[in-house]
């Protein structure tokens, strides 16, 4: 199947001292966020855009870098110009990606990758207050948002949850889901934010280059009582995904 190829339809005024390429960024971007471009469509190459739109090459250029730093298409060696992905935009709180997504308006879906019991890392082991090598369920999700992988995510969780978080309700619903169905409520946890470049399993599982940027998150999650609930290690590509945050003032300043 060939890939699929969007149609711009700009229509230019050359009398107007708007310049030509700035119209033509205008007219895509509109294209894209009407839905005429497509998510995940190919733009024609600029030879092809000039001859079709009677402007310079220089000119279709300049347009599709302007979107480019709007951050509506990517450019990618060999295989050209796309209309950005589906982009999710996620709050920083306490909640899970599926239910984010569900609100978003998006269809979330999910490939369980892992699902087992393993001796817990010392990392994890000591995020979830147990002893080195106890025990524990680890299992391995990639989130996918319209059909595009947004998600990779590795959790581990006490022994003691392994009949809750099933592998069946796992592909079906969200952790957070399956915890409140189970009585259990979190209610406060550690999560840092950083980034780093996509390893080559990371990159085929994602659909990203070897080496794209991803966002990651580790996150500890506490219940009512306090006690730690999960440990879970996420990455995002950068390209699809951002996290979102309010800031206030500190009072003193």
């Amino acid at each position: 199947m060939g890939a699929r190829r969007g149609r711009t339809d700009a229509v230019l005024d050359r009398a107007s001292p708007v310049p030509l390429y700035y119209q033509l960024a205008e007219n895509m971007e509109t294209a894209i966020r009407s839905g005429r471009l497509s998510s995940g469509s190919h733009l024609e190459n600029e030879i092809e855009l000039a001859r079709q739109l009677r402007v310079s090459r220089p000119t279709v250029r300049r347009a599709i870098a302007l979107l480019a730093n709007r951050g509506l298409v990517i450019r990618r060696h060999g295989i050209g110009t796309l209309v950005v992905p589906v982009r999710v935009r996620r709050p920083v709180r306490l909640s899970s990606l599926y239910d984010d997504l569900k609100e978003a308006g998006q269809v979330p879906s999910t490939r369980l990758l892992a699902h087992e019991i393993v001796p817990a890392p010392a990392e994890v082991a000591s995020s979830l207050q147990l002893s080195r090598g106890t025990r524990v369920l680890h299992f391995e999700r990639l989130r996918l948002a319209s059909d595009q992988p947004i998600a990779l995510m590795r959790n581990f969780v006490p022994p003691s949850l392994e009949e809750v978080v099933t592998e069946e309700g796992l592909k079906s619903a969200g952790l957070y889901q399956l915890l409140r169905q189970n009585g259990i409520h979190l209610r406060l946890a550690s999560q840092t934010i950083g980034a780093r470049s996509a390893q080559r399993r990371e990159a085929r599982l994602l659909k990203v280059p070897a080496g794209a940027p991803l966002l990651t998150m580790r996150r500890i999650s506490y219940d009512d009582a306090g006690q730690p609930v999960e440990y879970g290690s996420h990455v995002y590509p950068a390209e699809r995904y951002s996290f979102e945050m309010s800031v206030v003032a500190d009072s003193r300043t």
